[in-house]
């Protein structure tokens, strides 16, 4: 029940993230720090963001979808949960070790997003070893 539970919760806030970014650079003005000559980069930041947001995206609702095959041990599904895991840890180890947001301008978003991107990975992780060691046995 634990693991059924934390698989959903987990990606309906992955995908909620991924919903919700589309929407960030607007809701947190980032184009009001970037010089309006530098119309490639506001591009290539739009595009990335974009990029981001929709794979974040598709991948939660793909699994989320698949959550019963997951779940009865389908191996594809599982997998595709494993990779997700890996890219969130990937975000939680950025804020924690490697490169951590800047706490200008807006420090409560460089906390939360540094408290929440941990937490999700911990339980995703938690998930994932439950997978691995269906993965293993099958």
């Amino acid at each position: 029940m634990f693991t059924k539970a934390t698989y959903y919760a987990t990606l309906a806030i992955s995908a909620a993230v991924g919903l919700w970014h589309f929407f960030v650079p607007t809701m947190f003005q980032w184009y009001d720090y970037l010089p309006l000559q530098y119309h490639n980069l506001i591009v290539g930041i739009d595009w990335t963001n974009c990029c981001f947001s929709a794979f974040l995206l598709g991948v939660s609702c793909m699994c989320l979808f698949w959550g019963r095959r997951a779940l009865a041990g389908n191996r594809e599904a599982m997998q595709l949960y494993l990779f997700l895991t890996v890219v969130w840890t990937f975000r939680a180890c950025l804020a924690l070790f490697i490169e951590p947001w800047p706490l200008d301008p807006i420090p409560w978003a460089a906390v939360l997003q540094l408290v929440a991107s941990t937490l999700l990975a911990v339980f995703m992780i938690i998930v994932s070893i439950r997978f691995a060691r269906a993965l293993r046995k099958g």
